[in-house]
Formats: C-alpha cells, structure tokens, sequence
C-alpha cells in the first residue's frame, strides 16, 4: 500500500532527512554533501527559506519511505516548479506516478509553467542526475544515482538537459598558454586569492559576478548577498584564499574561479561533510590527489577577452605539483563556449549528466 505524506511535524521532518542521509551514508560510492542545507531547507533556518515556497514529501511503502522530495518554487525563478532533493529507494515507478501527479497539483496551485528534476534549489547546490560512470565514486559537489532514476522521468516525458564533466591527468607535461600571451594577460589582469577575513565584502563581489555572468544561464536565477555568504560560511573551514580566485582589470573584479579538492576522498562512507572532514583536510594532505574547478564566470563585458585564460593559468600554475587529477564542475553541453575550453585543454570527458524539464 502506497501512501504520500506531506511532513508537517519535526518528527515527520526528521524522519525525512534520516532517509535521505540513508541514501549516502555506507553506501562506499556515494558521500553525503547536501545533507545539512536539506535540513536548513526542511526547518526554515536557511537564508535561503525567506524566497522560496517548499513543499516536502515522502512516499512510504508498507509505512516504509521509499521516495522522497521538497517540490519548490523559488521566487526568483517563478516559471519553475523544482523537484529538488529527489530520492528514490530502489525502482517505484507506482511511487514516482503519484510523486508526479502531486508536483503537478501544486505546480497549477502555484502557478509554474514548467518543471524541472535535479535542480537543488539553486545551481550552486548542484544541477543533473548522474547519466553514466555508476561504478565510480561521487565527487564532491556532483549528484551520485542509480540508472533506473532517468526512467521516472523519460517516462513522463520530461526533455533531457544534457551535461558533461571534463578530467585532466595534472601528471603529464602540459602548457595552456605561452610565454609570451602570459605577459600580454599580465599587463591587462591581475589575478588574486580571496580575502576570507572580509569574508561579507568577498561574497559580495562573487554575488554581483555571479548576476552578470550568469544571466542568461537556463536555470540560474539571481542571488543575494546574504544567501552566498550562508554559502561560504558553510564551507569556509574548508576553504583556503587560494579556492576562490577573483581576476581583475584596472583594479576592478570582472570574474572568478572557485576550486578545491575533492573533499570526498578524505570521507567515510558513514560520515556527512563536517569538522572531522576539516580535520582530515589538514592532516591528510597527501590523499587529497584530485581536485575540481566547480564554477567560474567573467562579466560579458570580458568575456572572450582573455580574463577567463588568466584565470585557468594561475590555477594550473598552483596546482601543477599538488594534485594528480583534475576535474570540472558540470558544463551544459549547448555551452559551446565553455565546452571548447574543456576539449581544448583537458583529456576528454569525465562523466555525463542530466537535468529534466517538463513544459506544462
């Protein structure tokens, strides 16, 4: 017997957020990163509740949760209904017909003209089901699944946003750019490290790049300071000056770079993302062999003139010695300026994902 349960109790929420850390907790492949903004998001703590409806929802199977989601409608993308934090315990087509009749109830009480599958509130909480690559581990900020996961959506005919990841061997000899254009960059950008100390003033300048770079992004909507301060406070025991590079021209930010390691191989399966993870950061250095560039964007006024070069270099340049591997944050594959920057200077394609999107 099938029953949806809209949790309304702390009791309810919790057991909620006990099966979602079940889906990654002892599971050797998959590590639990999002857990704490899920609990944020579900009791209302997070900066991030004071623009958002939420909705969550549970689907239990013999008084058994066996699928789980918070349908949100965030103000700032208000054409989109977002089953975000999608979890799915084995293959429940039944359970996945009546999660979607229910999504498609309120998405006429709210007044969405769309829905979309994969997307965790806002892009910088991670966009795409994983679409191949099931037998490696998940990397930190990246979605981990089981294939079956894509049939919900195929079969109630969401379209495919497809997106790949991109890999590079950092081992091997390679030179993204001469001598001579680095002297030329020079003379136009200069390139910093965050300032985490004045950690309001940085997240502000991330904020307004974020705005004007991302504009036209699919799904990306327009944030405020406040939410990615919450962002990095989250993450700053993690995060060194040199994680966030900011590029600037004539003294003024015209875009950014954020990377890290790959927290994830310093985690126990049993374990979710947390001061154990800062600990091991700084006492295991030496097993922290790959690291990621999750995200960077340059204002349109720069973009193709050079800023985005300036950054990939100093990044590599520091990088060089430190890590044996690197892979890229999710690229949407109509991207073509982003994509030709992965094939031109990784090793090829690491992992392939997909976002769904439904036209109602």
């Amino acid at each position: 017997m099938l029953e949806l349960i809209v949790p309304k109790t702390k009791k309810e929420k919790r057991e909620l957020l006990r099966f979602y850390k079940s889906q990654y907790l002892n599971n050797p492949l998959r590590r639990d990163s999002l857990s704490g903004l899920l609990e944020g998001v579900l009791f209302e703590t997070s900066v991030m509740n004071q623009s958002m409806q939420t909705l969550p929802l549970m689907i239990k199977k013999d008084k058994t949760i066996v699928m789980m989601c918070v349908i949100a409608k965030a103000w700032r993308l208000p054409t989109y209904l977002q089953i975000s934090f999608f979890e799915s315990k084995d293959e429940h087509m039944d359970a996945f017909k009546m999660l979607f009749d229910k999504a498609m109830e309120i998405s006429r009480l709210w007044g969405t003209e769309k829905i979309c599958a994969s997307l965790n509130i806002h892009v910088n909480y991670g966009l795409g089901f994983l679409a191949d690559a099931y037998h490696r581990p998940q990397s930190f900020g990246m979605a981990h699944n089981d294939p079956y996961i894509h049939g919900y959506f195929e079969a109630f005919g969401f379209q495919a946003i497809p997106m790949v990841t991109f890999y590079k061997d950092m081992k091997k000899e390679f030179q993204i750019i001469g001598e001579r254009l680095r002297e030329r960059l020079n003379k136009r950008y200069t390139v910093r490290h965050a300032d985490f100390k004045n950690i309001k003033k940085e997240a502000k300048i991330y904020t307004e790049i974020n705005n004007d770079a991302f504009s036209n992004h699919p799904f990306y909507y327009k944030r405020v300071e406040a939410e990615d301060l919450e962002l990095f406070k989250n993450f700053k025991w993690l995060l060194k000056p040199e994680n966030l590079l900011f590029v600037e021209k004539a003294g003024q930010p015209v875009g950014f770079m954020l990377w890290y390691p790959d927290f994830h191989q310093i985690m126990k399966p049993k374990e979710s993302i947390g001061l154990r993870t800062v600990i091991r950061a700084a006492l295991w250095k030496e097993k922290l062999t790959r690291f990621k560039i999750v995200e960077m964007g340059i204002i349109q006024e720069e973009q193709k003139k050079g800023a985005i070069l300036a950054l990939f270099d100093h990044c590599f340049r520091i990088t060089k010695d430190k890590y044996a591997f690197f892979e890229s944050g999710w690229v949407l594959k109509e991207n073509t300026m982003s994509g030709s920057l992965g094939y031109k200077w990784s090793d090829g394609i690491d992992k392939n994902y997909i976002a769904y999107v439904k036209e109602l």
